[in-house]
């Protein structure tokens, strides 16, 4: 999984390393299993999500594995600015509303539809009445078209501050939503 985390969040995680593996080694702590999904193709996890109740989290960052990683000072930011965006809580969520996070897919799966049916099985088998995904890069086209496939609608459409944009490339983090009938 934190290679997949690190080929599909790469764009995200450069400034921590830009090698892949570093990446992996930094972040395979993270997850927090209980609340992830996964598509086996043989003994091989082809994509992965995790689905919290919005009181949860689904990543649990740890100062200490990123430092041994990543470097002292960049270990350090690592887990104080992500902390802040993978462990941010959600502010009066919907009743009956599940969150929808870090959808990945390894390389090599990519367009086979293992997300696709990691996502589906949650919405077939969680209790939920509503589904979010918070905050998808406008530039991630592919996974904005797989979530509208699968009936989620764009609700929000959050800005990037020019500085941020012209840095990533991305303008606008999208957020969409599906509510089960």
């Amino acid at each position: 999984m934190a290679e997949i985390f690190a080929d599909g969040f790469s764009q995200w995680l450069t400034y921590f390393s830009k090698d892949r593996d570093i990446t992996a080694k930094a972040f395979a702590h993270m997850f927090v299993l209980d609340q992830f999904y996964v598509a086996l193709a043989g003994d091989r996890v082809a994509a992965f999500g995790a689905c919290t109740d919005c009181q949860k989290f689904s990543t649990e960052l740890q100062s200490a594995p990123l430092r041994r990683h990543l470097g002292w000072f960049k270990g350090t930011m690592a887990a104080l600015i992500l902390k802040r965006e993978f462990q941010k809580p959600f502010i009066n969520p919907p009743a009956e509303t599940g969150s929808i996070e870090f959808i990945g897919t390894a390389l090599s799966f990519r367009g086979q539809g293992a997300a696709s049916a990691v996502i589906q099985h949650m919405l077939d088998h969680l209790p939920y009445r509503n589904y979010l995904i918070e905050e998808v890069a406008d530039t991630n086209v592919p996974a904005i078209r797989l979530y509208e496939k699968l009936g989620f609608t764009e609700y929000r459409r959050k800005p990037l501050s020019s500085m941020q944009a012209r840095r990533s490339g991305i303008n606008h983090m999208i957020s969409l939503r599906l509510e089960k009938a």
